[in-house]
């Protein structure tokens, strides 16, 4: 039967690695997880109780928009954490920020136009975009600008947009107001559209995390209930689009998907007012960032820009292999680490890059360090 040249993506490589450790699991092996980025909690106790209670009304469709009540909770959000003033108008409920991008990409870019990425970045960036018909421009980033983009990188380019992620996957570095103002007055320059990917907000350590809606109104903000929240499975996002946009993206969303989950929504609408539990989980992350940054360095793999935020370290393996998948395989087998090879969010340099994630519990965290100090141990006798 025919195919369709959309659907000639690459492959999930973290997914790959779950599934391996899975197996590994199977046999009987216990293996510590710092391949994915999910946490180890789940959605706030609270909220799941309030929800409890809401599942004796029946649920059905909402609006294509989502909720009113969650798109006010989001607005007030944003002027809380931000001191920003935002119209609840402006948001739009969507399935995960998965969808927040399908929605995006629908709304902003004509076929095979092309929109800019930051290297290393979140492979599924790419993926969706050729699965749309556009074409992802890989602009590569190094160690010593700490993964993020600058405007001379985005004037290189003739781009049709330009997606920025602070904090970043699988780096964890951020932008500060500067650059992200930098950064929007260059996609302005060339009237590319500027998508801000903020979905780690709330997991940040030693300096708050800028919205792009501080520096500007001509942008495309995707979060989502899946980190900060503890809501991976749930499938909840947000966006924030211009006001002249959302009729438009409202027509997408009524189309393609309906309407978000109702449950995830009002789960997501409790788990905003769950500040007390949202900040237990994210001293967690603070500890176990600490623990990452010493245990990673003592094992001997200490080339990483420290991340200012997410869940994430992003380390040069070069002097170890020029083969990421078959390293990270090795330290599965060996050591019973999962751990994510580069080649998902760098296709030209991640063979000499791992990825792991401090998403665990602390216990699970300082077992794997112990873990893989012994393993480079016994690789350099």
């Amino acid at each position: 039967m025919r195919q369709s040249h959309r659907g000639e993506v690459d492959p999930f490589i973290v997914m790959d690695v779950m599934e391996a450790a899975r197996k590994a699991e199977a046999t009987g092996r216990h293996i510590i997880h710092m391949e994915v980025g999910q946490p180890s909690t789940g959605a706030p106790a609270t909220a799941l109780a309030a929800l409890v209670e809401a599942m004796d009304t029946p649920l059905g469709y909402t609006v294509g928009l989502g909720l009113p009540d969650l798109r006010a909770s989001i607005a007030r959000h944003y002027a809380e954490w931000y001191g920003v003033d935002l119209d609840p108008g402006r948001v739009v409920i969507t399935s995960g920020a998965s969808g927040a991008f399908l929605l995006a990409f629908s709304a902003l870019f004509d076929n095979d136009e092309r929109v800019g990425l930051g290297t290393p970045c979140y492979p599924s960036y790419r993926q969706i975009l050729k699965a749309v018909g556009l074409q992802p421009v890989d602009i590569p980033t190094t160690l010593a600008q700490r993964f993020q983009l600058r405007p001379e990188g985005v004037a290189a380019h003739d781009l049709a947009g330009l997606i920025v992620a602070s904090p970043a996957n699988p780096t964890g570095t951020m932008l500060d107001e500067a650059a992200l103002r930098a950064l929007a007055q260059a996609c302005a320059t060339q009237n590319a559209a500027l998508i801000s990917d903020e979905i780690y907000h709330g997991i940040d350590y030693e300096t708050s995390p800028v919205t792009a809606l501080q520096v500007t109104d001509d942008v495309y903000v995707v979060n989502s209930f899946s980190k900060y929240f503890s809501m991976t499975g749930w499938r909840v996002g947000w966006m924030v689009v211009p006001e002249t946009h959302v009729r438009r993206v409202e027509r997408l969303a009524q189309n393609m998907f309906i309407c978000a989950p109702h449950a995830a929504q009002v789960l997501a609408l409790h788990a905003m007012d769950c500040t007390e539990e949202l900040l237990a989980n994210k001293a967690v992350y603070a500890a176990n960032r600490a623990l990452m940054i010493d245990g990673l360095k003592a094992a001997g793999f200490d080339r990483f820009a420290p991340p200012d935020g997410a869940f994430y370290v992003y380390v040069d393996v070069s002097e170890y292999t020029d083969d990421a998948v078959a390293f990270a395989a090795e330290i599965l087998d060996v050591a019973g680490v999962a751990v994510t090879p580069g080649v998902d969010f760098d296709a030209a340099r991640g063979q000499h890059w791992l990825r792991f994630s401090y998403a665990r519990s602390t216990d699970d965290i300082r077992e794997g360090l112990d873990r893989l100090a012994c393993f480079m141990q016994e690789r350099r006798a």
